[in-house]
């Protein structure tokens, strides 16, 4: 039997039909206050028959670029990196597409996917190798595009992103990110596991396949002795890697565990332009807007839209509603921004509207590689759980319940 809980307190009323996919999932919709209503179905555990709620991290997959560009953004602002200078000065090798030499590589265009990198070759990097290694493979790179004049969404480019915020502060990537993204935003939250408490890890969402096997953070309450990718040889000797020669050991493209109730307070901070729940201020007005900005649209032929799921990007953030009804889970037309996330059979959104300042965080997992598809590009269960946002009222009194879905 499926279980079922609601968190937080909110009163969770669903829409009413069953959800098309098989699977656990929790959500929440907010606006720039927090939490108006949330709810969670299913198990976080099935081996202990833990429920999943809301306050369980799970690895939420490609949402993580966007809080890396979070990070990327506190370092303009600081003055330690700049999103138009050539990346070599910073890695100290120089990152070249082999059929386009002199053409410099920006964090613009690694954030915005328009690097003309590509994921030709793998970028889950073993401990025993080096992100300068990776990209001198010539399968690494478009070669018909040069930097800068076609739009290739690619997990590597966050590896060399990874790097550069290394080699710029001199700190390791996901004590970085602690210090400069998770912390300063209340997270309980964290990059592969290393910096996350026991409590938080005992909670963790583990990610099965659609058969019940686990695939991803099985990890029966205790942090995994190796956090990264191991090398060949099985060793996994990850706190002695040179500061800045492998950023892709923590998995910035998609390796944050985090919560929905942790992923809705970074939408709040995004629907307050900027500003910290006491008023203080966590990123500029103008570094959110260079975010948003529509630094690529598709024209037809500018770009891999992917069966039109990736038709605007700013700074590592979707812009939907650029060509819908593909790029539009949502079905109603409106134009939202966040990302989206699709790893081990999880399916994930964090999307805002700035118009109607609400916006909505979720996930489902034990998905499998293909579930099935909406009306959009996105999955029928990925439209189902944004439905939450646009079919809910309000906030409501607290209560708690089962979830009238299920």
């Amino acid at each position: 039997m499926v279980l079922a809980v609601l968190v937080l307190g909110a009163c969770a009323t669903v829409p009413p039909a069953a959800p098309p996919a098989a699977g656990n999932y929790a959500w929440a919709t907010f606006d720039a206050r927090g939490i108006e209503r949330s709810g969670a179905s299913g198990l976080a555990d099935r081996e202990t028959g833990r429920p999943l709620t809301i306050d369980d991290p799970a690895r939420i997959a490609s949402i993580t670029k966007l809080h890396v560009a979070l990070g990327v953004m506190r370092l303009v602002e600081q003055g330690k990196l700049d999103l138009d200078r050539d990346v070599s000065d910073y890695l100290g090798w120089r990152l070249r597409n082999p059929a386009f030499p002199d053409a410099p590589i920006t964090l613009r265009l690694l954030l915005s996917h328009r690097s003309s990198l590509t994921d030709g070759v793998d970028y889950a990097l073993p401990v025993d190798t080096s992100v300068e290694r990776a990209a001198a493979d010539p399968k690494a790179w478009e070669a018909s595009h040069a930097p800068g004049t076609y739009f290739h969404y690619t997990n590597l480019n966050f590896p060399v992103i990874a790097t550069v915020m290394e080699r710029a502060t001199g700190e390791r990537f996901d004590r970085l990110m602690q210090r400069l993204v998770l912390t300063p935003l209340g997270l309980d939250a964290c990059l592969n596991w290393t910096t996350c408490s026991d409590a938080t890890v005992a909670r963790a969402v583990v990610l099965y396949a659609p058969d019940g096997k686990a695939v991803k953070d099985d990890l029966e309450g205790r942090r995994p002795a190796c956090p990264v990718v191991a090398a060949a040889d099985g060793s996994c000797d990850w706190e002695t890697v040179p500061l800045g020669t492998n950023g892709a050991l923590f998995s910035p493209q998609g390796g944050l565990r985090i919560s929905i109730r942790d992923l809705a307070k970074v939408g709040a901070m995004l629907l307050r332009d900027g500003r910290l729940p006491d008023g203080s201020r966590f990123l500029k007005p103008e570094s959110l807007a260079e975010m948003r900005k529509l630094h690529w649209r598709f024209d037809g032929a500018n770009g891999e839209t992917e069966q039109g799921f990736y038709c605007g990007h700013g700074l590592a953030t979707q812009i939907l509603v650029q060509c819908a009804p593909t790029d539009d889970p949502f079905g109603d037309g409106r134009p939202r921004i966040g990302h989206a996330g699709d790893a081990y059979g999880l399916r994930s959104g964090l999307w805002i509207d700035p118009a109607t300042g609400r916006g909505i965080a979720y996930f489902a997992t034990g998905l499998g590689d293909d579930p099935p598809k909406g009306r959009s590009s996105y999955r029928a269960v990925e439209e189902w759980l944004a439905a939450n946002l646009t079919r809910q009222g309000r906030r409501s009194p607290a209560r708690t319940g089962q979830d009238p879905s299920r």
